[in-house]
């Protein structure tokens, strides 16, 4: 039995000499990052860590980090990202659920996180952005070998933390097949080899950036320039050493905004991706016309990997998401029927196939919830198809909220709101945003006077991390209802709907 997902992505490539990952502090070659995550695999061991122990990481993106995360699962531990910008009150949660043996947090944070670790028993190492930290100290006199550990391909790779409207955060469970599986029909689709660069600045704590670019790159074999954050001034400086790049609709909308992106500058580049967040018709309508080139945009999710693509060769349409990937089912239902929509009527996205994850972390009813008899996971994504078979993402069964890529659960937000002195009830909701895709809003009742913006937005700043926190607050008299006294938030939708137009 082989560790199905660590051979086929980071181990194909485990002894080559190319360059892996180009990096401010310099180029990192495959058989080094093997070796490190060797010694890295080596210290979790001697600190414990057994097959199918959880590892939860709050650190700083850098090579390292990602080193730790192919130890891990050559280790044979399951890999647990956290949001950076998670605060304590937030991590405690997900420290409890998901009860790792070790966790990884930036030496900054050791105060705040120590007693969350000693809470559950579990082992603390440090790690900053430059790779130093307890870890590497515990890392760096273990050998430069590991014998990976034996996992089959329906073992535990990963857990990602995803947002529901409601009640708690989910632990989504994936699999060594479901990581495996979607970065060969990636890597097939979207033709990369071993000659690609990829611009990659995007996190490495959800799937985009981790599962998406890093497990592609380094199954095929090519280089990232693996830079902490993404802003203009970077990626024009490094775009001429790549060939491709992944990005959130933020990234396309500011390169935009800026005078020194032309034509001219991605005129060598073959490939932009775009996915995390809805992009707006006319950001790909300014990027084609600006650079010739039409952006490709994706649809995935957590509990999924990716989903859908616009082709590689065809029509990208602008408003899309593209057609099914090889290899998994997808479909259009009624939610509450499960009756299959025909071509134009809008119904949830249902699909099934290698890449859909396994079932939230001890949640067997909210998991059951979640997927028909038939084996579809219902995604609560609500789209259409059109004749020609593409996908346009219409809305979401639930409220949840993307901004700049990120899921926000309105309820969290609520429940802070709600209990400022002076609020009656409030309304989280997401509105259209030219950088961020979507942005948080919050539309509070409240008594003239009894409360202000600044009164809000001073409740949650510290509580909640800072992607969370409302972008506006609109004082009403009163939250608009329906007949059975359901705020209505669509209608909420449509009236703050220009707010940042």
């Amino acid at each position: 039995m082989s560790n199905h997902f660590y051979d086929q992505t980071f181990g194909r490539h485990a002894d080559s000499d190319r360059i892996f990952l180009h990096t401010e502090d310099g180029d990192i070659r495959f058989d080094a990052f093997t070796a490190q995550s060797a010694q890295l695999a080596n210290a979790l061991v001697a600190a414990g860590l057994s097959a199918s122990d959880r590892v939860a990481v709050q650190a700083e993106k850098s090579a390292s980090l990602l080193a730790l995360c192919a130890a891990t699962m050559r280790a044979g531990g399951v890999y647990l990202p956290l949001n950076t910008g998670y605060m304590p009150v937030e991590l405690d949660y997900f420290i409890c659920d998901a009860r790792p043996a070790i966790i990884i947090a930036d030496p900054a944070a050791t105060a705040n996180i120590q007693p969350l670790a000693d809470k559950i028993g579990a082992t603390l190492f440090t790690l900053d952005a430059h790779g130093n930290g307890s870890l590497a100290a515990a890392a760096a006199d273990t050998p430069k070998v590991f014998e990976t550990v034996a996992r089959g391909p329906d073992d535990l790779a990963a857990i990602l933390y995803t947002s529901g409207t409601t009640g708690k955060s989910k632990g989504a469970r994936l699999t060594h097949r479901n990581l495996a599986s979607n970065a060969a029909v990636l890597a097939d689709t979207w033709r990369f080899t071993d000659a690609d660069v990829l611009l990659h600045m995007l996190p490495i704590y959800h799937t985009h950036g981790l599962f998406v670019a890093c497990n592609l790159m380094a199954m095929v074999g090519g280089s990232m320039i693996f830079l902490p954050k993404f802003s203009v001034a970077a990626a024009l400086r490094w775009m001429p050493r790549a060939t491709s790049m992944m990005g959130v609709p933020t990234f396309y909308t500011r390169l935009l905004a800026s005078d020194d992106f032309t034509g001219a500058a991605t005129r060598h580049m073959r490939l932009f991706i775009s996915g995390s967040a809805p992009l707006l018709a006319e950001t790909h309508h300014q990027f084609a016309a600006r650079t010739g080139q039409a952006i490709l945009e994706r649809y995935g999710m957590t509990e999924t990997n990716m989903i859908t693509s616009n082709p590689y060769d065809g029509d990208r349409r602008a408003g899309t998401v593209g057609l099914p990937l090889a290899g998994i089912d997808l479909r259009i239902a009624d939610a509450e029927t499960g009756t299959i929509c025909a071509d134009g009527e809008i119904g949830i996205i249902e699909l099934r196939g290698d890449n859909v994850f396994q079932g939230y972390w001890e949640m067997p009813d909210k998991t059951a919830e979640s997927f028909r008899d038939d084996g579809f996971f219902i995604t609560g994504d609500m789209a259409v198809r059109d004749a020609d078979g593409y996908i346009s993402i219409v809305g979401r069964d639930k409220d949840m909220i993307i901004s700049g890529g990120l899921n926000v659960y309105p309820r969290e937000v609520e429940s802070l709101v709600d209990d400022v002195a002076g609020v009656i009830e409030s309304a989280v909701i997401g509105v259209p945003h030219p950088d961020f895709g979507e942005a948080v809003v919050a539309i509070v009742a409240a008594d003239d006077g009894a409360v202000s913006p600044n009164d809000i937005t001073a409740a949650v700043d510290g509580k909640l991390a800072k992607f969370k926190q409302p972008k506006a607050v609109r004082i009403v008299p009163s939250l608009p209802r329906n007949s059975m006294g359901k705020v209505q938030k669509a209608a909420l939708r449509q009236t703050y709907a220009a707010l940042f137009a």
